[in-house]
């Protein structure tokens, strides 16, 4: 693999130690993203009037001020970790235990490790079941969840040592069981999604970025990737609005700062956004990143195998129209395009460039559920249209595992969502095959949707849908 090539624009707010790869002097970007790009001053989120409730001690409280304001509760927090060691979800009865944790002196709720999947669907604690999710095809010392948080080995490092850089692991190693010893971009990116339920959905709910960000940085906070603290090499874009530009920038150079050789020991951090654009350059691409107004540089090479490993996010066909599929005329009017999300494993040059060294992506919907196809992205908008509540499941590492393509969690037993649209294969036909009867055998309720129909009907026209607790 080549080493990234040297970018023409450098770090926002700094100059470039010498001249652009094209012989032109240096300049720093002083544009800010474009409207498109900015967050409104009051973003939405994912919240209604109904508010869930925990014990902290001997006393009942709401969960979304917990969640929203811990400092407010600072000494029941403390008395509960006292006193019984955790606090306690009611979503169910009996009711689930909580963790406790402190961070930076401040206290904070978690879910309770291998207990996330007893929540309601739409309690903010909620994690899918082992059976509809990737995060089971790790190792133990490759992904550990305990009460004082996460620990990942990721399969890239995060510092190098010496001047040659390690080749990008795109799969993991894996055991002899099949199970990964490490964990890929992917994988992290699906964990930080999963584990910020941006793969689940609720009727009453509205999410932007600015959504997104806060419950990817919450994340974060308490997780270790290769014995660092993510928050310290994790920088998710920030939502861009007038008002926050020079707090972002600020931001993103205390990030950057850290970027830098010291001895024979390269930094190394990553990079959480959404793709807006990826132009050609001399030596390779500029990738730009919505609410960003600086870029990232990969070489032809990587990117080249970056397409190969994620067609659906990096096709040009997937996002030239809003829905690319058979029947785009029925789904959701006005939505917007799909969207594609980006984890990138960044270096700083000593120009004070950032170049990728390894990437993974992900493809979303308008609402920012992930999907596996411009296919999926139509049945994720035409299910958000239909008022239903719904989890993507997600792959991570585990490229064979078998998952339905989406899961409704309004009904009384799950239905599962199955997309059919690879057409003319046999081996597909066959899978598809014994699914269909693995289903029948099982008794599952399924909705089916073959692409070159019209999409089929999901709306609930039972009781309305349950309004889950804020979040």
């Amino acid at each position: 693999m080549s080493r990234p090539p040297q970018p023409q624009h450098p770090l926002p707010g700094r100059a470039a130690a010498g001249p652009r790869p094209d012989g032109a002097l240096p300049t720093t970007p002083t544009g800010a993203p474009t409207g498109a790009d900015r967050e409104p001053a009051a973003p939405l989120t994912e919240q209604d009037g109904t508010a869930g409730q925990v014990r902290l001690a001997d006393h009942l409280v709401p969960l979304a001020a917990v969640r929203h304001d811990p400092g407010r509760f600072t000494r029941l927090l403390a008395r509960a970790r006292a006193e019984t060691g955790h606090a306690e979800c009611l979503c169910r009865t009996p009711a689930l235990k909580l963790v406790i944790r402190s961070r930076s002196g401040r206290y904070h709720l978690a879910r309770w490790p291998g207990e996330g999947d007893q929540h309601t669907p739409e309690c903010p604690f909620h994690q899918a079941a082992a059976n509809l999710s990737g995060r089971g095809g790790y190792t133990a010392g490759a992904l550990t969840e305990t009460t004082d948080g996460t620990t990942i080995r990721l399969a890239t490092p995060l510092q190098l040592t010496g001047t040659r850089a390690a080749p990008a692991l795109t799969t993991p190693a894996r055991t002899t069981s099949g199970t990964a010893r490490t964990m890929s971009l992917l994988g992290l990116l699906h964990w930080l999604w999963e584990q910020a339920q941006l793969n689940l959905w609720h009727p009453t709910w509205r999410r932007s970025w600015s959504t997104c960000h806060t419950r990817l940085t919450h994340q974060a906070a308490d997780c270790t990737v290769n014995g660092h603290d993510l928050t310290t090499r994790l920088y998710v874009v920030p939502p861009y609005r007038p008002d926050n530009a020079d707090a972002n920038t600020t931001l993103f150079t205390t990030f950057t700062d850290q970027l830098s050789r010291i001895g024979r020991h390269q930094q190394r951090g990553l990079i959480l956004g959404e793709i807006k654009d990826i132009t050609p350059t001399k030596y390779g691409s500029r990738l730009t990143l919505r609410h960003h107004r600086g870029a990232l540089f990969a070489s032809t090479p990587l990117l080249d195998k970056t397409r190969r490993s994620y067609r659906a996010a990096l096709s040009t066909t997937t996002l030239s129209t809003p829905h690319a599929t058979a029947a785009t005329s029925t789904t959701a009017a006005g939505s917007t395009q799909p969207r594609r999300i980006g984890l990138f494993l960044v270096e700083r040059t000593p120009n004070n460039y950032l170049a990728v060294a390894d990437m993974a992506a992900m493809l979303t919907n308008y609402r920012w559920i992930p999907a596996d196809s411009s296919h999926e992205v139509a049945m994720a908008d035409h299910l958000i249209t239909a008022g239903r509540s719904f989890t993507k499941p997600l792959r991570y590492d585990g490229a064979d595992a078998v998952f339905p393509d989406f899961v409704l969690t309004d009904t009384p037993a799950p239905v599962y969502v199955e997309v059919y649209g690879v057409l003319g294969r046999a081996d597909y036909d066959e899978r598809k095959r014994a699914k269909q009867e693995h289903y029948r055998d099982a008794g599952t309720a399924v909705i089916e949707w073959n692409v070159t129909d019209p999409l089929p009907e999901v709306k609930l026209r039972s009781a309305a849908p349950r309004r889950p607790p804020t979040r």
